[in-house]
């Protein structure tokens, strides 16, 4: 029996051991108390956050979430247009960003010729790189009395009186600065994030799946529809979702283009606030049950986070299944 074993043993083959060394015993250790580490740091900005806002919590109870006052003379506040605020602006951003995103690296990957591509990539990863109050002051200084004078002037006459769009669409005091000049901003923020990481993992679909598509009569739009979106759908929802929490947390660029105004209203022309724009203006400022307050604010902005998370998992969960 020993014979017959060694007969079809593979020659030369390592033999593996039980990591006995010091070295090893380091490393396991080492490793353990990185992922340990994360863990202790996520609990740690948790515990911050839950006992900075629980004043907060525990004086107006659930009312914070919905009540749409913030006095600060008379310390009453309430987080509901700022949560509006903030989901408002990630949405525009996700609505114009994913499919200019999913376009650009389609193009990219497809449709562009060799010496067009290399420019495009260059040009979106600078894009990356370019700080966000840069895009807030550009935003500010260019973007908005643009917006203004093309766009919220003209629509605003257009819609005025209409039904429903002429509530969404009417601006009654065309500055350029609003909710969907900062979702705008957000989207030129996220496209570079999510374009990158969809070209990449359209660029490593092995070719001959393309090929075969092609070789059978499809078209260039039923080979990106059938074949490379389902191949790499769930690194395009990770792109997506990475895109929306940078959109929920950006902080500067908004600041300098939504208005900050403490107000609901139904249009998207108008001022707003979003929660990363209000703790910014205000925290320097802050004391007592203000200050409380604007802790609150960042743990729901960190709640909402993590409901984003587990979205995502449940999604990247289905794509894998399907």
């Amino acid at each position: 029996m020993v014979a017959v074993t060694d007969q079809f043993a593979a020659p030369n083959a390592p033999v593996r051991k039980t990591p006995k060394g010091t070295f090893d015993l380091v490393f396991r250790n080492a490793s353990f108390l990185a992922a340990l580490f994360v863990l202790v740091l996520l609990a740690g900005i948790m515990a911050s956050m839950v006992i900075g806002g629980w004043p907060a919590f525990s004086k107006f109870g659930f009312g914070f979430l919905t009540s749409s006052v913030w006095d600060t003379q008379n310390d009453q506040y309430g987080a509901w247009p700022a949560i509006v605020g903030t989901l408002s602006t990630a949405l525009i951003a996700l609505v114009i960003g994913v499919p200019l995103s999913l376009g650009i690296a389609v193009f990219l990957t497809q449709l562009a010729p060799p010496w067009f591509k290399q420019p495009v990539s260059t040009a979106i990863e600078l894009l990356a790189a370019v700080p966000s109050i840069i895009y807030g002051m550009w935003g500010l200084f260019v973007f908005a009395p643009l917006f203004a004078a093309y766009v919220q002037i003209p629509l605003s006459n257009i819609v005025e009186g209409m039904p429903i769009i002429g509530t969404v669409l009417y601006s009654r005091s065309p500055s350029g600065l609003g909710i969907l000049t900062a979702g705008i901003i957000l989207a030129f923020m996220i496209i570079p994030f999510i374009a990158s990481i969809t070209r990449d993992m359209l660029d490593q679909i092995p070719s001959v799946l393309r090929e075969s598509a092609y070789g059978i009569g499809a078209t260039t739009w039923e080979v990106v529809r059938h074949v490379l979106v389902p191949q790499a759908g769930v690194s395009i929802i990770g792109a997506i979702m990475l895109g929306l929490g940078r959109a929920l947390g950006e902080t500067m660029a908004v600041t300098f283009v939504v208005g900050n105004a403490n107000r609901l209203s139904g249009s998207i022309m108008d001022p707003g606030s979003t929660i990363a724009s209000r703790i910014a203006n205000e925290f320097n400022e802050a004391l007592g049950l203000q200050l409380n307050s604007l802790i609150a604010l960042g743990c729901i902005l960190f709640f909402v986070t993590f409901v984003v998370l587990v979205i995502a998992r449940i999604l990247v969960s289905r794509v894998k299944s399907f």
